[in-house]
């Protein structure tokens, strides 16, 4: 909001009715309308052809800080304006009214300026825009679009390749720590099988021993 829209009981975005020009077509021009006070304030919407255009809502009251939004309807025309340009206004009339005023009880002689109110006034001009210059807007906007997707892409490429190097590194970080696994675990069964053959060995030792010291100790039968 700029310093001059602060100072206005209503600030209207856009500043200008812009619509889309083909024969035996409507077109429309959405406005929103801001409350800047802390008051109660009352709209009127008027044109200067008013056959040509329709308004809704063209009155109303916005509450303090609201805003809200009127639809400007082109009606359907057989001929093309000279050059396209178009010569038609809008204004916009708004006043403060009392606290919780409803738009039905607004008085005839609201917007009049022979009262006492006082009555802020915005002229609203009107252009006229071929659906070919519509097109050709949309067609920049779309090969400023294409333009920039080569560095997206390689920048997604990049992301990607970045990604595969981490799932490679990973995989590979598993694959010797199962390696130091399986190394570890045949080195404790190596060392199992090494006690028990010694032990093994030992007690045949024992036993032939028992057995030599049997012979050796028993009486001869001559």
């Amino acid at each position: 909001m700029t310093a001059g829209e602060a100072n206005q009981l209503i600030s209207v975005h856009p500043n200008d009715l812009k619509f889309i020009f083909e024969l035996e077509k409507q077109s429309f021009c959405d406005l929103k309308m801001v409350n800047n006070t802390e008051h109660h304030v009352a709209f009127k919407v008027k044109t200067t052809s008013p056959k040509k255009y329709f308004v809704r809502p063209n009155t109303g009251v916005i509450q303090p800080w609201d805003s809200c939004v009127i639809r400007v309807t082109l009606q359907a025309q057989r001929e093309y304006p000279p050059v396209m340009q178009c010569k038609d206004k809008f204004l916009l009339q708004s006043t403060i009214v009392p606290p919780n005023t409803d738009v039905d009880d607004l008085p005839a002689d609201t917007f009049n300026k022979e009262s006492a109110k006082e009555i802020e006034e915005c002229k609203l001009k009107v252009f006229y825009i071929s659906p070919s210059a519509q097109g050709n807007s949309e067609d920049e906007g779309l090969k400023s679009s294409t333009e920039q997707s080569p560095d997206s892409n390689s920048a997604v490429q990049q992301l990607k390749d970045e990604r595969d190097a981490a799932v490679r590194q990973t995989l590979q970080l598993q694959q010797e720590l199962d390696f130091l696994k399986r190394r570890r675990q045949r080195r404790s069964d190596s060392g199992g099988f090494s006690f028990t053959f010694a032990s093994f060995v030992g007690l045949i030792g024992i036993m032939v021993g028992f057995l030599l010291n049997l012979s050796l100790s028993s009486p001869s039968t001559e």
